[in-house]
């Protein structure tokens, strides 16, 4: 991190900005896929769903709702469903 220039990053962050603005460049975007159906999540990471809504800091309650389809997770839940399906090395080291 020493090796970087702040002042540089940010100057040609606003340089962006710009050039957007006129019409001289698009931005970059990326799609974000959907992640599984919680349970089928959980079945591949081999948790029990007390463990698995732990992780994800909801109740069993809850992960049972979402499971048996009566709601659908939210938010930032669905970020850590897309964590889990995309990297469950993280999860396993947290379990």
């Amino acid at each position: 991190m020493g090796d970087r220039n702040l002042g540089a990053e940010i100057l040609d962050g606003i340089n962006e900005i710009k050039q957007f603005k006129k019409g001289n460049l698009a931005l970059r975007t990326h799609e974000l896929s959907e992640p599984s159906q919680p349970k089928v999540i959980r079945l591949k990471l081999n948790m029990s769903q007390s463990a698995f809504a732990g992780l994800m800091g909801v109740s069993v309650r809850t992960l049972q709702d979402w499971e048996q389809g009566r709601r659908e997770p939210q938010g930032p839940a669905v970020a850590l469903l897309r964590i889990a399906e995309q990297h469950p090395e993280v999860f396993n080291e947290l379990h």
